[in-house]
């Protein structure tokens, strides 16, 4: 009777396209979107609790060990078809957008809708294994390495830590034909020559220093093909394909090295979508739409040969670029570009951080893009002031206008908190640091400040409207 049912799965699905599916996930994503996760910073607290939720007869949760700090590291385990396929997120504790998509995926596989032919195409034919947090300890401190300093994802031979063994020890005891290697990548590649943001990079990792082609990894290429035309339909040109040189530590590589066909997700940037919840959103649809492909073979029929069209990942975005600035030093005027990056910080004894503006790159620009972009032409920069008076009698703004971008306060004996500041803090006596001065300055023309710079963010000084993600350095 199984047997009946999966076929007629297979023929149903097969009977629509995979454009339906795609479409049907993508519009109906909300219905399966977990609450609680719309943050990178997700406690392994709230993963844990979101996983006793999911523990039903639909899929199965369970410890398998422990990290270095007795964090349990949990595998999910749903399915009873014969093709075995291993996924795992967060090796790299600070890399989270997989992770949230995963319980989007749990949430999906537990429904009752009009989708349940597909599930039941995914539970008939394949065995499924999802590792959702492999380093919780580094998810914990919001950092990429585990606890004992160590990147997991290059601990693939000496396997000193717990939570790179787990790893080995699930490949080997499933001996898993998939492999997802789910990460995160810096939001400043793109897809080489495009001022696109690459949202999503795939790689079917190498398994030598030739980067040989065997039938394990033409399938992970046939596979990352599948994957790449999900997101073009969703997400258009915004797909890198990430370096293929050969790292001998590394897990991919050597997962592919011991007969599983791996693929490599990488999660980038996306304009507007800080927290990646609409690149969370492409990685369910992404995850699900590939496992119907291997559920179904279709997968099978993508020429190894388009792989290499997938254009390559490049890192050439900046937070904001501003072009044709003129910039006035030592009695001459330049032309100059300037690319800025807003770094998050993180915050102590919290879970949190802060932007702090600094310079990436400084002249011609012309070959680079920006999230943000701002053409400065007939604009010369003015270098920003520093305030030491009273606020009683003028406000932030009004100093703003007049080209401060720093306000002294004296010194206290414990760290100093501002909140809610537009003019950056400076101690009474202190020097402005270099880099602080860097991305801290004012655009004039027609002989009157039109923009401000501060903390690396541009704010129009007439319009009083700070841009989103705003704060203003102490020092």
């Amino acid at each position: 009777m199984n047997k009946l049912v999966t076929l007629l799965g297979l023929l149903f699905c097969l009977s629509m396209s995979a454009q339906e599916f795609e479409d049907l996930l993508f519009t109906n994503y909300e219905k399966y979107k977990v609450e609680g996760f719309s943050q990178r910073r997700t406690a392994p607290e709230s993963v844990y609790a979101q996983l006793e939720k999911q523990n039903t007869n639909t899929l199965k949760v369970k410890e398998v060990t422990k990290s270095i700090e007795g964090k349990p590291i949990y595998l999910v385990s749903t399915g009873e078809g014969e093709t075995t396929v291993l996924l795992w997120s967060q090796m790299h504790g600070n890399e989270s957008t997989a992770t949230r998509a995963l319980m989007d995926v749990f949430e999906f596989l537990q429904q009752d809708d009009e989708l349940n032919t597909f599930r039941e195409t995914l539970m008939s034919s394949l065995n499924l294994h999802f590792v959702p947090m492999l380093n919780p300890d580094g998810g914990q401190k919001w950092q990429r390495r585990n606890t004992l300093g160590v990147d997991i994802n290059r601990d693939a031979l000496r396997l000193q830590s717990p939570e790179s063994q787990i790893l080995k020890k699930l490949r080997d005891s499933l001996e898993a034909e998939f492999g997802y290697n789910l990460h995160d990548q810096s939001r400043y590649y793109n897809a080489e020559f495009t001022a696109k943001p690459a949202s999503v990079s795939f790689l079917a990792t190498a398994y030598n220093e030739e980067k040989s082609i065997n039938e394990n990894r033409a399938k992970s290429m046939q596979l990352v093909l599948s994957m790449n035309k999900v997101i073009q339909k969703f997400a258009p040109g915004h797909v890198g394909r990430y370096s293929d040189d050969f790292e001998p530590r590394a897990f991919g590589d050597n997962i592919q090295l011991w007969g599983t066909s791996l693929v490599l997700i990488e999660s980038g940037g996306y304009f507007n979508d800080r927290e990646k919840e609409f690149i969370r959103k492409l990685n369910f649809v992404t995850i699900l739409s590939s496992l119907h492909e291997i559920a179904t073979n279709k997968y099978q029929e993508n020429d190894i040969n388009d792989y290499e069209k997938i254009p390559r990942n490049d890192r050439k975005m900046f937070d904001l670029k501003i072009v044709n600035l003129n910039y006035p030093l030592l009695d001459k005027e330049y032309l100059v570009d300037m690319g800025i990056n807003q770094n998050e910080v993180e915050r102590s004894n919290e879970r949190g951080f802060s932007y702090v503006g600094a310079i990436a790159d400084f002249g011609d620009l012309s070959t680079y893009f920006g999230y943000n972009n701002f053409n400065a032409e007939g604009y010369t920069y003015v270098a920003a002031k520093t305030y030491s008076g009273s606020l009683k009698d003028t406000s932030e703004w009004d100093l703003l206008k007049q080209g401060y971008g720093f306000k002294t306060y004296q010194g206290v004996h414990t760290k100093h908190s501002f909140k809610n500041i537009l003019l950056n803090r400076i101690q009474e006596g202190k020097m402005i640091s270099k880099a602080s001065k860097e991305v801290n300055f004012f655009l004039k023309k027609d002989g009157e400040i039109k923009f401000a710079l501060i903390n690396g963010f541009l704010i129009d000084v007439d319009k009083r409207v700070l841009p989103e993600g705003f704060n203003a350095k102490t020092e």
